[in-house]
């Protein structure tokens, strides 16, 4: 079993959200945070919290999207903490729309999802996510440091009306894993670095609880358990996979029983 005392994780989106979350756990069992994200007044809150808590953590601002960000977090773990045992790249965005939207009357097609609508969601939560793992997974490689890479996945990887773009690149992290793991028992890595994914339904982050308490609630009628999942249960799930260094190659999901109808 892996000891989270000690251990260093590197979390994007750490500035909100499930990111937040999973960075206030680590530090509250005894490991260190190294935070990305995007918007500063973010960071600067959680790191203040952090320290508050009597935690070690370093952030930096950037853009997952951009190649030399991605590769400046990951040098900064190494510099401030000596380590990479964790990442968690949970920077995502949502950009909802049909594929095709046809006119109600006549049947004729109105209008269609953009490309750069596709493309926006596309490059945060898929591309951003290959730059930070591989970025990551290249210093824990040469500095040659145990842990586990957890993918950020989602209930939506199965299918749900209105979110091709984000479906499509959370379908996709929970390919990953095997691929990465695949690739690391080739060259006997798997043993020291493994890769996991976590697939959540509806989570009360900030940006859901916000929502219009109608559509909520109609989203809330579909879940067994009759709540949001909280981001601390994501957390909580995330330190249990990094200790337990039999689980590799999988997703798994934390969705409170949530089954996608056919209509997504």
């Amino acid at each position: 079993m892996l000891a989270t005392e000690g251990s260093v994780a590197v979390i994007t989106g750490g500035g909100s959200g499930i990111g937040e979350a999973i960075a206030k756990y680590w530090v509250q069992n005894g490991g260190k945070v190294v935070l990305g994200d995007v918007m500063p007044e973010g960071l600067e809150r959680v790191a203040g919290e952090i320290r508050e808590m009597g935690g070690e953590v370093a952030t930096l601002t950037g853009n997952v999207t951009k190649e030399a960000d991605n590769a400046a977090l990951a040098d900064l773990a190494i510099k401030a903490f000596g380590a990479i045992n964790l990442v968690v790249p949970c920077a995502g965005i949502i950009n909802d729309g049909l594929f095709l939207t046809p006119d109600r009357e006549t049947g004729k097609i109105i209008s269609k999802m953009s490309l750069e609508q596709f493309n926006r969601v596309i490059a945060i939560n898929l591309t951003g996510v290959f730059l930070t793992v591989r970025e990551c997974a290249e210093r824990m490689i040469n500095n040659d440091c145990k842990g586990l890479i957890c993918l950020i996945s989602s209930t939506g990887s199965l299918g749900t009306a209105g979110q091709i773009n984000y479906s499509s690149a959370k379908a996709a992290m929970s390919v990953m894993p095997k691929v990465i793991t695949a690739e690391f028992f080739r060259k006997k890595l798997a043993h020291k670095i493994r890769c996991v994914a976590v697939a959540p339904g509806y989570v009360g982050t900030e940006m859901v609880k916000g929502m219009n308490q109608k559509a909520l609630d109609r989203i809330l009628e579909n879940v067994p358990i009759s709540r949001l999942i909280e981001p601390e249960e994501v957390a909580s799930l995330i330190g249990e996979l990094y200790r337990n260094e039999a689980i590799s190659g999988e997703t798994y999901f934390l969705h409170g029983g949530l089954r996608l109808g056919s209509k997504g």
